[in-house]
């Protein structure tokens, strides 16, 4: 399995804190039977994304953790007027191991009201949006046909393996699975910030997959979608998405 969503790298956002947490997040995540982790910092107003210290970083962890399991880079990019200037000067700054995907991250609170331009502008360098996690984001887990419109006109869509699993609440298990039964969902990725509350691990939710939509939907979300992406071919298993009804409100939900 192939995992494009991680904090798996040491001391640069709110992920592994320290080496030892980073190494025991990789000997989980290669027992899980996961062989590549795309390390993906976050980019925002909090933490200051530095390509070099990220390599540097991943190369340390890497010699450490030796071929147990393959290290590349990408970024939690978030919508940042900064950061949309920067990924149009140099986007292999923050792409999925510098190649065409994207990662792209929302606040909780707020959809910027220019989405759409937003996403034709980085589709039209030739860019791949892959908007994360959506079925945790109470806006969007609430506007399924928002997410199918931007999908129709060429982002792909990410959700957290441990929401098909109810480790976020009920509000993003159902809308995790609304998303999968509406053909909207290209790839599942840990989101792991640790090795305890938010552990590195896919084998789980793929079984739920499976039992859901098969062995051959689980395989392409975990599998041979995301490896396309880290080698940036064009996804083999990209379904047409259907409309769906909104999830159910909650009164209450983890994030």
């Amino acid at each position: 399995m192939v995992d494009i969503h991680c904090h798996i790298l040491p001391a640069l956002d709110d992920g592994a804190v320290e080496n030892s947490v980073s190494q025991e997040m990789a000997a989980m995540a290669a027992a899980d039977g996961i062989t590549h982790i795309v390390a993906t910092p976050h980019s925002n107003y909090r933490y200051q994304f530095d390509p070099e210290v990220n390599r540097r970083k991943r190369d340390e962890l890497q010699q450490q953790i030796g071929d147990s399991l393959t290290l590349l880079l990408g970024c939690d990019f978030h919508l940042s007027y900064e950061n949309l200037e920067a990924v149009r000067s140099d986007p292999a700054r923050f792409t999925i191991n510098g190649l065409q995907y994207l990662l792209v991250e929302f606040a909780d609170t707020n959809i910027p009201p220019n989405m759409d331009q937003i996403f034709f502008d980085l589709i039209s360098q030739r860019l791949v949006p892959i908007v994360t996690h959506p079925e945790r984001n109470p806006l969007l887990s609430q506007d399924p046909d928002k997410i199918r419109k931007w999908i129709e006109v060429g982002c792909l869509v990410q959700v957290t393996a441990g929401s098909f699993l109810g480790r976020f609440g009920k509000r993003a298990h159902q809308s995790a699975f609304q998303l999968l039964r509406g053909q909207m969902v290209h790839f599942i990725a840990s989101d792991a910030h640790d090795a305890k509350s938010r552990p590195p691990l896919l084998s789980e939710a793929c079984k739920t997959i499976a039992a859901e939509q098969g062995e051959a939907v689980a395989a392409s979300l975990s599998e041979t979608n995301p490896r396309a992406a880290v080698e940036g071919r064009p996804l083999p298993w990209l379904p047409t998405p259907q409309p769906v009804a909104p999830a159910r409100r909650w009164f209450s939900f983890r994030r």
